[in-house]
């Protein structure tokens, strides 16, 4: 398969980027995957902090609870624009992150500098906005495992980490639209309901815009990131053809 530029796609990497969607879909639900769910969670959080700073306001805290909720508390900026732009941040934040963590490992082979990344980034946001125990120990401990992951797990190994946090923040999107959309306790407190008390668009409305465009991110990332190069990591290909 093409691409319009007319390089091909690594099946091997599609293939798998798929299976890994799949096994996400199917064990959203389990125990085993609440580690991951409170990562992203942060990761979204870390994105209203973020955007906070940008804009000009002060971040407070965030922290983050065993039901897989999340908050940053900060003084908003002045300004509609401002402050639509940082409860938006948290809808796209996530998805970015997943994208780059895309294009680095694979269009960039920098598999081990993003998880060292990860791990510093979790680690300052822990120690400069957690705000209890529980958000310090999560933060503080998931560094720790990105950090040994970096160093001792073998190039693949890196390589199917970093590709399954990403397909885990496609997933984390699509949930939470469908929570956003139709669970009315979510909706209530959700970012869409937010924007829409501060704007005229309602909130499944801006809930299905961001969830598009996050989606939209990390299917153009996904695209630029998967083309066929010669694998390093993961260590074979299914495309075939001369090169």
């Amino acid at each position: 398969m093409q691409t319009s530029s007319g390089s091909k796609l690594d099946f091997g990497r599609v293939a798998l980027l798929l299976v890994l969607l799949g096994v996400g879909w199917y064990f959203w639900d389990s125990p085993a995957v609440w580690p991951l769910k409170l990562l992203v969670v942060m990761v979204h959080e870390s994105g209203h902090a973020l955007a906070t700073l940008l804009a000009g306001g002060a971040v407070d805290r965030i922290t983050l609870a065993a039901n897989e909720s999340g908050a940053c508390l900060a003084h908003l900026p002045t300004g509609m624009m401002a402050q639509v732009a940082v409860y938006s941040a948290g809808y796209v934040g996530s998805a970015l992150a997943g994208a780059f963590l895309l294009l680095a490992t694979f269009r960039f082979r920098l598999r081990r500098l993003v998880l060292v990344a990860a791990c510093l980034g979790l680690a300052v946001m822990g120690v400069l906005y957690a705000g209890d125990g529980f958000t310090l120990a999560f933060c503080m401990g998931t560094a720790l495992v990105l950090g040994l992951a970096a160093k001792y797990l073998p190039d693949g190994g890196v390589d199917m980490l970093n590709l399954f946090l990403a397909a885990f923040t496609a997933l984390y999107a699509a949930f939470e639209l469908r929570s956003d959309l139709w669970n009315g306790a979510t909706r209530s407190v959700s970012d869409a309901s937010l924007l829409a008390d501060l704007t005229p668009v309602p909130s499944w409305a801006w809930a299905s815009l961001w969830s598009l465009v996050s989606l939209v991110l990390l299917g153009l990332f996904a695209r630029w990131s998967l083309r066929a190069a010669r694998p390093e990591g993961l260590g074979y290909s299914l495309t075939s053809g001369r090169r």
